[in-house]
């Protein structure tokens, strides 16, 4: 009996993860991060180069932007006409911006990023732990199959793939899972694996690290009821995250738009991290563009590279 009702268990909420890993639709970004009308004919009249990061840079200095492209330009989808916020990437497969997109899944035909990471999660663990189960209690009939303990019908065939399947599945999944688990306690998707965010002064791949128990409540939440329910409990809007690197005012207006680091969790803040001692200039610099550092990183990338383009992300 206990078996029966932990498999109904088990079984439940692996449907219900899928269910809602499929159909949620991904986060794209708000229309704060949108260029205006005339802010798209002045980007269509400047030639390539600085003259268009000028325009950019008009449009971002009141948006919570922190990263950049590896020249140090803003981040620009010519897609979906946006200045793209920290975190956001362009996919190609489903043409639109993804808020904090980790990476397009085949196996769920959609985009997972921050509206359906967590669903995505428990998705992983529930199917390990449902395949876990079943080759759990198809063992004993596994090993009567090869000590003929079993009648000679077809049914014993059934239980040798039964066993295989979960136990492939099993080890699959454990890895994937393994690795997730990995990204969630260094607060990192698989993109920025792969390629490290780049800060307005550095490039940095535990840029969005807060700590391992951060971390965690950056996905899940600080309602530890939910953290096992396929339900939206994480923190923030998508727009916005707290950084290592920014040393984040507590007594700070929200940002322009209702832009806050925190959407559900109006109330929640986010301590400012220790910052390294190599890190400690970045604390002379405003968390958002102004006209002064608009010059300032003008001059400054200029002098840098001349002959700046503007860089386009996927």
């Amino acid at each position: 009996v206990v078996c029966l009702v932990a498999y109904h268990i088990f079984f439940m909420l692996f449907v219900w993860s899928y269910w809602k890993t499929i159909f949620t639709l991904p986060m794209n970004p708000s229309k704060e991060f949108h260029l205006s009308y005339s802010d798209k004919e002045s980007l269509e009249r400047e030639p390539r180069g600085e003259s268009q990061q000028e325009v950019l840079r008009r449009a971002a200095k009141d948006l919570p932007i922190y990263t950049r492209t590896m020249s140090g330009a803003i981040r620009y989808c010519d897609r979906c006409h946006l200045v793209k916020p920290d975190r956001c990437h362009h996919c190609s497969v489903c043409d639109k911006c993804i808020l904090k997109m980790d990476h397009h899944c085949p196996w769920v035909n959609n985009c997972v990023g921050f509206s359906n990471y967590k669903f995505f999660l428990l998705f992983l663990a529930y199917s390990l732990l449902y395949c876990l189960f079943i080759a759990a209690t198809d063992l004993q009939y596994f090993i009567k199959f090869w000590t003929n303990g079993l009648p000679d019908t077809q049914a014993k065939f059934h239980i040798m793939f039964l066993f295989f399947a979960a136990a492939m599945f099993s080890v699959s999944l454990s890895s994937l899972f393994g690795y997730h688990c990995w990204l969630v306690s260094k607060n990192k998707s698989t993109l920025e694996v792969f390629r490290a965010p780049i800060f307005r002064h550095r490039t940095d791949k535990n840029g969005f690290s807060l700590g391992f128990s951060k971390n965690l409540r950056q996905v899940f939440g600080d309602e530890k009821k939910y953290w096992l329910l396929p339900v939206f409990s994480s923190l923030g809007d998508g727009c916005s995250f707290p950084t290592c690197l920014v040393n984040q005012d507590p007594e700070q207006a929200s940002t322009p738009g209702g832009l806050n680091s925190t959407s559900k969790n109006e109330n929640h803040l986010f301590p400012a991290k220790p910052l390294r001692d190599s890190q400690s200039h970045l604390l002379t610099d405003p968390p958002s563009w102004s006209e002064t550092t608009a010059k300032a990183e003008k001059g400054k990338v200029g002098m840098s590279n001349p002959a700046l383009t503007m860089e386009n992300e996927t």
